[in-house]
């Protein structure tokens, strides 16, 4: 088992790619904190997976845009795992309109999650991980945020920026004994995907070389790659799973 005594948070974890990278560190012996804002019963079930794996798991809500609930969290997490050495931040949130459209309240929601969010949850770990010297950072960004993406201005540039806030702060930890990357998933089979009706699906289809959807799961074992012993020699790096969609 790759990551056997390993301590990590995900966050968003009840659902779609962030249950799947729960799953995958748990499968690899890591012990999970799986962070959720209101989906407590799903948040349970994963927590209920996890400990059929043998593995250790706790409930860690919290509104990730909100810099002292998430400060909250990362304390109680600290208590009760008495370290944490792999944070995925994963929480992500849509408000898709065009942006004439646009207004202020829809552009902050999705910065507020996507973006803060990364800053507020690494702020609230990263002192620890530093006297530990030891930490593994993965942030998930998106190939919208490579690409754009007509109607999503808002989310493209969190993402993007999440993807810019992932070299600078590989660069400034190198030394520190954490690495930092992200993880850019294309179209991923999960609640959204399915939500969208058949016509846009086959179009998206269309655009993807592999000419299939990724699978949750694809994702997860890419982020164990890059935490695990695997991945030591890399940092600042963003890794596509898009099925080609990038070329």
């Amino acid at each position: 088992m790759k990551l056997k005594g390993r301590t990590a948070l995900v966050t968003g974890a009840s659902r779609g790619i962030g249950r799947a990278i729960a799953l995958a560190l748990a499968a690899e012996g890591a012990d999970v904190a799986v962070n959720y804002v209101s989906s407590e019963g799903p948040a349970k079930e994963i927590a209920e997976q996890i400990q059929k794996l043998g593995r250790r798991a706790i409930l860690a809500r919290a509104d990730v845009g909100d810099f002292p609930d998430t400060f909250r969290m990362a304390q109680e997490v600290l208590k009760e795992f008495g370290h944490l050495d792999i944070l995925i931040n994963n929480a992500g949130v849509t408000s898709d309109m065009t942006f004439v459209k646009m207004d202020h309240a829809s552009w902050r929601k999705v910065l507020a999650v996507n973006l803060d969010g990364v800053f507020n949850c690494t702020k609230a770990f990263i002192d620890q991980m530093i006297k530990q010297n030891y930490g593994r950072v993965v942030n998930i960004t998106s190939v919208i945020g490579q690409i754009g993406n007509f109607g999503q201005a808002n989310y493209a540039a969190s993402k993007a920026g999440v993807a810019a806030f992932t070299k600078s702060l590989a660069k400034e930890l190198a030394g520190k004994g954490i690495r930092v990357n992200a993880v850019a998933p294309g179209f991923i089979e999960t609640e959204m995907i399915e939500a969208i009706p058949e016509k846009v699906r086959q179009r998206l289809l269309d655009q993807i070389p592999l000419k299939r959807f990724g699978r949750a799961d694809e994702v997860g074992r890419a982020v164990v790659y890059l935490v695990s012993s695997d991945g030591d020699y890399i940092t600042g790096a963003e890794l596509s799973i898009n099925g080609g969609l990038l070329m």
